[in-house]
């Protein structure tokens, strides 16, 4: 594992467009396969994409797991940890290629993901290797371990559509 980047845009319908490269040997990472059946609850604990977004000025905030298989899920959390519902959402796009230099994953959410008005994020992943160890990545961490749903890992902040 080489390094991680993260391009963000905006779609002309409002939704998010988010890509993540990860550079390396794909032999020295444990990539999900398409149709392979992995727990949605637990996707995060394979390698896996992640988008984390809270609307500003609130403790209420999405994640989304985005695996390599092409599987997905979102949770949804009142504040720190405090799981509600899982929200009913319109599918994201998922597209997944690999090569010599590493994994591609994108995932285009639509507007009906994100919340309306100013918005944080917190971009992260989790990469497992080949030997079962994991490796955490987040445009931002929080002092201590690595934690990507404590608010001082939402580090970007973008404006959404208004109603």
């Amino acid at each position: 594992m080489r390094g991680i980047q993260v391009a963000l845009a905006a779609t002309d319908e409002g939704g998010l467009a988010v890509t993540w490269r990860l550079s390396g040997d794909p032999a020295g990472m444990r990539i999900p396969q398409a149709g392979q059946a992995l727990s949605r609850d637990r996707l995060w604990a394979h390698t896996c994409c992640e988008l984390f977004v809270g609307a500003a000025g609130g403790e209420a905030y999405r994640e989304f797991n985005f695996s390599p298989g092409g599987q997905w899920m979102a949770f949804d959390f009142a504040s720190y940890r405090q799981r509600v519902a899982d929200p009913a959402l319109p599918a994201p796009c998922i597209e997944v290629g690999t090569d010599a230099a590493g994994l591609l994953l994108k995932a285009v959410l639509p507007a009906a993901c994100l919340p309306a008005g100013e918005y944080h994020l917190a971009l992260t992943a989790v990469v497992e290797l080949a030997d079962g160890s994991h490796r955490y990545w987040a445009l931002r961490h929080p002092p201590g371990h690595p934690d990507f749903h404590h608010r001082d890992g939402f580090a970007l902040v973008l404006k959404g559509p208004t109603p």
